[in-house]
């Protein structure tokens, strides 16, 4: 079949008037390319579901790729099962969740639907709280405004992995035309009282007594301020102030380039607001606000944004200081060794997994923390984790209690860091990213480090390299390299699974004997260096 016969297959069976109209116009004018773009590839359901632009077609999310998705899903799960629906507030995001509940009805399942746009982590709570068998949130977390998409949960309240996103995957690839679906009702429309519930279970996280905090935030134009906000009233905190201009919902984004916290630019004004209103705290959210990004105002002006790996430091001696009993915390490959090192000082267990949520919450029993350096952050306290997903309320109201803990005698969350590196030493680290046009390239260069990889980088000998790909370290296979530097130092360079990018992931480990200032240009010098000899090794 032609990819003309393709697009007019998809027409027939399209129930959104909008992408109707686009794929009938591309059609009529013989858009050749732009029918190749949509109908010469399609968009794969993997551990992260599906994520993608908007638009018609099979590589496009759209109102046919979703009930495509809700029928695989429905048929790997079986009549009669309970599948809960949130959704963010994207273009489409409460259409695609409307069309997740009629195909889910439709199969015999039972579907519950959030009450509103809400954050990720409200939609993983309420899995596990309402014993559902599995959960779907419509969300691109932070990607640009033209994309949507789809993310899966399974009962236990944590993203699927493997084997059953090829199950469901398959399931999807054996749906045939949507409109001859048996579509149901819209399902049954949850109230606030869950909510009520993951607010209540949030502020039962170990937070002190310590309040006296003000705190500027951001939800960067997303759905997360007011659950923040009503967090922060619930654990008897000031209540964040907000930056205006980004408070309520904006699928379009408009006062951002890019609604990421890591983004240069995306916290500007967030910051202003901290430095006009005096505050001791800025803290910002990621759109569907499963992620939390951390800064601290300087006396001078500016603010120095803390990285991931610093606030998973901050956050994890904190947890299990106010914890007791068999625990574990977890992060992975690609983060800091600093996790390793303060677990096995407090006695507690430590895991290593795969990038992403999904491996990080099955490390192992009794984990009470968990995190990634990309700001994703899952917090718990003597009733364990509220939430198996990366939570940005959760980890937002706890960064603010070790604050205000500090404020209290005088201190910054930049003193508590420099506490952490006299006692474990200063661990640095940093990211250096190769966006291609062409993926074949990210396959050459891994293809090129594997054959001839380099014997030193950054002044530094490579003493051990790992292939990822084949399970070394005893995980399951990735694509990735690890290289292990003399002096304490790291390497890890993996292809992204979301983004046409080269990841490398560096750290180096400085010694502290009490002034950390010196440490840290050090590092940053040693980071540079790292950087100028992997662009030169990687060509890209």
């Amino acid at each position: 079949m032609s990819i003309e016969d393709r697009a007019r297959a998809w027409l027939a069976q399209d129930p959104d008037p909008d992408t109707r109209a686009e794929l009938a116009a591309m059609l009529e004018r013989g858009d050749a390319e732009g029918l190749r773009d949509r109908f010469g590839a399609k968009l794969e359901f993997g551990t992260a579901g599906l994520r993608g632009e908007l638009g018609a077609g099979p590589n496009r999310m759209n109102r046919v790729t979703v009930m495509r998705a809700a029928a695989g899903l429905a048929r790997v799960l079986g009549p009669g099962r309970h599948v809960v629906i949130g959704y963010d507030a994207r273009h489409k995001s409460d259409v695609f969740a409307r069309d997740t509940a009629a195909v889910l009805e439709g199969a015999g399942l039972r579907a519950s639907v959030l009450p509103r746009p809400l954050p990720t982590p409200v939609l993983a709570f309420a899995v596990r709280r309402l014993g559902a068998d599995a959960g779907v949130t419509v969300t691109a977390s932070h990607n640009p405004p033209r994309d949507n998409g789809y993310k899966v949960y399974w009962g236990d309240g944590s993203q699927i992995v493997p084997p059953i996103d090829a199950e469901i995957s398959a399931a999807i690839d054996a749906v045939e035309s949507v409109s001859e679906l048996p579509l149901g009702g819209p399902g049954t429309l949850l109230d606030d009282s869950i909510v009520d519930a993951y607010i209540e279970a949030v502020t039962a996280l170990p937070l002190g007594d310590a309040r006296d905090l003000r705190v500027a935030y951001t939800p960067l134009h997303g759905v997360g301020a007011a659950t923040l906000a009503r967090a922060f009233e619930a654990a008897g905190f000031e209540p964040p102030l907000p930056v205006e201009e980004q408070r309520e919902p904006d699928p379009d984004f408009p006062t951002v380039a890019f609604p990421n916290p890591e983004e240069p630019g995306a916290m500007d004004l967030a910051v202003a607001l901290a430095a006009k209103t005096g505050a001791d705290l800025v803290l910002a959210n990621d759109p569907d606000a499963d992620r939390c990004a951390v800064g601290v105002p300087l006396p001078g002006g500016g603010c120095r944004m803390l990285t991931g790996d610093e606030v998973g430091g901050l956050l994890a001696e904190h947890v299990i200081t106010h914890t007791s009993g068999e625990r574990m915390v977890a992060t992975t490959i690609v983060s800091s060794t600093l996790l390793g090192k303060i677990a096995s000082t407090h006695g507690v267990g430590y895991g290593e997994t795969l990038t992403g949520f999904k491996w990080i919450i099955k490390a192992g029993p009794g984990l009470v923390f968990g995190y990634e350096e990309a700001i994703g952050y899952s917090v718990g306290g003597v009733a364990g984790l509220p939430v198996h997903d990366k939570d940005g309320i959760g980890a937002a109201l706890t960064v603010a209690a070790i604050a205000a803990g500090a404020k209290r005698a005088g201190r910054t969350l930049l003193d508590l860091l420099d506490d952490q590196a006299r006692r474990y030493g200063l661990h640095a680290t940093a990211q250096l990213s190769f966006r291609v046009s062409d993926l074949a390239l990210i396959t050459e260069a891994m293809t090129r480090l594997r054959a001839t990889p380099p014997s030193r980088l950054g002044g530094r000998e490579v003493t051990r390299i790992d292939d990822l790909s084949r399970g070394d370290g005893g995980l399951p296979p990735t694509d990735g390299l690890r290289f292990l530097l003399s002096g304490d130092a790291r390497v890890v360079v993996r292809p992204s699974g979301t983004e046409p990018k080269l990841k490398c992931y560096l750290e180096v480990v400085v010694p502290v004997t009490d002034e950390v200032t010196p440490a840290r240009a050090r590092a940053s010098q040693d980071l540079e260096t790292l950087k100028a000899d992997l662009t030169t090794v990687l060509r890209l």
